[in-house]
């Protein structure tokens, strides 16, 4: 693998052909993550000690971190379904044109129409939002006078006028850096590129919510200190999760990370999670269904979803308690599974094909089994049409 990613995680490859490097690097990517599995079985399930052990093979980790960049920029930057664009797309539709004043006023609708139902009309004059109610604007009524400290610094309101504070959690190479609608933190356990931070999520530690002005706090980002072993809460407006949870062995490490991220998240922020798929069809729907299940439940509600052929495109908004305790169902980590939990044959076919921009969005089949979740309501329907790519 030395030829395609040395330790300076070169762009440049002195493979023969495009083909042989994609294998090489993919090989490296596909080892590691057997690896872990592996580990775990042997571990019987301790993944606190796979992941400790795992976080200090400095050399497995430098040489995973370059192959994922070789990946990343030679190969899939050429693919129609690009990642970083799409990610990039969703929060300036959602924060500045549009999204998410259609999802308040969506909130809005769902919270009369359950309000409506109650015999006691006293309760339409209550605040329903667990931080107070929300006007479309996605500002306070004047009676929720006293949470306005809290509510005015840690969620996101509209206009929306500042950068877009995202945290890229195993970044690898900070593809978001090159846009300017973003103030773009990278994080990773071993960074390709100086640009990105060395921090091991599952251990941050999420500290108190700054009470700052915006300003103060893009240049409290601008100044983190090398590595990240704690961020404040709720401070960021989008946290993306780019072929990370799949990296995990565990469903509960899973957990754990999309509770981070719901920490992390200012009210109405945007969770974006981008997951391979093994398989070109249908397969996996109910996989995706439990995905969602589990991360509702944590506090968000799904806002877009598109499949193609190798890769699902998820995005979550976070959402108030109370909405939250609108979701149905018993719920745990192991909602969070992947095939290759129960398989060691299961492929990542991302890792391997060479794929091209076919997208199953389009196929009833998909989209149907995405809402049959039990007791579905318009509360938790996807909250924008599935967007998708000419």
């Amino acid at each position: 693998m030395q030829d395609c990613t040395n330790s300076s995680c070169a762009s440049t490859c002195s493979c023969s052909d495009d083909k042989e490097c994609h294998e090489r690097a993919s090989g490296v990517v596909k080892l590691v993550h057997q690896k872990l599995r592996k580990k775990l079985k042997e571990a019987e399930g301790n993944f606190d000690k796979v992941w400790h052990e795992h976080c200090e093979d400095e050399g497995t980790l430098e040489e995973y971190a370059c192959a994922m960049q070789h990946l990343a920029v030679q190969h899939w930057a050429k693919q129609p379904e690009d990642r970083i664009e799409w990610c990039r797309q969703v929060c300036i539709e959602f924060l500045m044109q549009g999204g998410l004043k259609k999802a308040l006023e969506k909130d809005e609708r769902t919270r009369l129409f359950l309000l409506a139902k109650d015999s006691n009309l006293e309760k339409c004059k209550k605040p329903s939002h667990s931080n107070g109610s929300v006007n479309t604007n996605g500002s306070l009524g004047a009676h929720d006078e006293e949470h306005m400290y809290t509510y005015v610094y840690n969620t996101i309101t509209l206009p929306f006028t500042s950068k877009i504070r995202l945290l890229d959690v195993g970044s690898c190479y900070n593809p978001f850096l090159k846009f300017d609608e973003f103030l773009a933190v990278g994080i990773d356990i071993s960074p390709a590129v100086d640009t990105v931070y060395k921090c091991d999520f599952l251990n941050l530690q999420i500290n108190p919510p700054l009470q700052l002005a915006p300003d103060s706090v893009n240049t409290f980002l601008r100044n983190l200190q090398n590595p990240v072993d704690f961020l404040p809460g709720q401070c960021f407006h989008v946290v993306v999760f780019s072929l990370l949870l799949s990296y995990f062995p565990s469903p509960y490490q899973r957990w754990i990370c999309c509770q981070k991220a719901q920490q992390l998240l200012q009210m109405n922020g945007l969770l974006l999670i981008i997951t391979p798929d093994s398989s070109h069809q249908n397969k996996h729907a109910d996989m995706m269904k439990s995905w969602r299940r589990a991360i509702e439940c944590l506090g968000f509600k799904r806002y877009r979803y598109i499949k193609y052929m190798h890769m699902h495109f998820i995005a979550f908004r976070k959402v108030s308690n109370e909405q939250c305790t609108l979701m149905t169902g018993d719920f745990n980590p192991d909602l969070l599974y992947i095939p290759q939990d129960f398989s060691d044959t299961a492929e990542e076919c991302i890792f391997s094909d060479v794929f091209t921009g076919q997208s199953d969005s389009d196929d009833p089949s998909i989209l149907e089994g995405f809402n049959e979740l039990p007791n579905s309501n318009d509360y938790n329907e996807c909250e924008g049409d599935t967007l998708q790519w000419d």
